[in-house]
């Protein structure tokens, strides 16, 4: 456990520059995120968090690149569109829907391999409220910028312990 310690605070004296510059672009891009959306999206914003997370910390995995960010949160809107068009009267139904929603995201993420987890969290949240424009163009925004950002800022940024 001491040695592990040891070795964390080491990796943090040696890279503690990255760690605070990707921390801080992650802060400003979630910043620029709520100021567009409001609380009624809240699960829609934690998943834009969630992209935040992986390209700032692990920008060099898979599911940090622009294919998979852009590309699985298109899905996840469009998967949570079709799954809030589907009536659903009862609670019961509603909790079925809502798990379609994550299950199909899934399942066209894994077909056109646009894996990104937080996209999921994004059907979700659609499924949830329904279709609005303002949260399509919010969320394709929020995932180009953060594609852009992770795109020419990738030289300076290293996968974090």
């Amino acid at each position: 456990m001491k040695e592990l310690f040891a070795e964390i605070v080491g990796e943090f004296k040696l890279y503690w520059k990255s760690y605070i510059f990707q921390s801080f672009l992650a802060t400003l891009t979630t910043f620029l995120v709520l100021l567009v959306l409001s609380v009624k999206h809240a699960v829609i914003v934690a998943s834009i968090g969630s992209t935040a997370f992986i390209i700032f910390v692990t920008p060099e995995k898979k599911i940090a690149r622009t294919k998979n960010v852009i590309g699985g949160h298109l899905i996840g809107l469009i998967t949570g569109s079709l799954c809030a068009l589907i009536p659903h009267p009862l609670f019961l139904h509603s909790i079925v829907i809502y798990s379609l929603a994550v299950g199909f995201s899934i399942l066209i993420m894994v077909i056109t391999d646009t894996k990104h987890p937080p996209a999921s969290g994004t059907a979700l949240g659609v499924a949830i409220s329904g279709f609005s424009l303002d949260v399509t163009i919010t969320v394709m925004a929020s995932t180009i910028i953060l594609s852009l950002v992770h795109y020419f800022l990738r030289p300076f940024l290293k996968d974090l312990r």
